[in-house]
């Protein structure tokens, strides 16, 4: 269970961090939200790979993990879709 945790933890920082590089532009997230949306990125991968039968291979699971790269670069999207605009500014002009 902790190994397992572990490595979701450590699969989802590296697939965040590489679909935030895949994702043309700058993003405005923090180091903790592409940790979060890499590890729900890896989890739903890996459930999605397990349900169609991808993820019991010998070796490295590519199908798996192109899965899980392809959902977190939709989740950095989405997450920067959502931040766009949120500066706080009145947008008035200054005194």
């Amino acid at each position: 269970m902790i190994g397992a945790i572990v490595s979701a933890v450590v699969i989802g920082a590296i697939v965040g961090a590489l679909a935030r590089l895949v994702v043309p532009g700058k993003q405005n997230m923090s180091i903790g939200l592409t940790l979060i949306v890499g590890i729900v990125a890896a989890l739903l991968g890996t459930l999605i790979a397990q349900g169609f039968g991808w993820a019991d291979t010998r070796g490295i699971d590519w199908i798996e993990h192109i899965l899980q790269l392809v959902l977190a670069v939709i989740g950095v999207l989405i997450v920067t879709k959502m931040t766009t605009g949120r500066t706080g500014r009145t947008g008035g002009t200054p005194i």
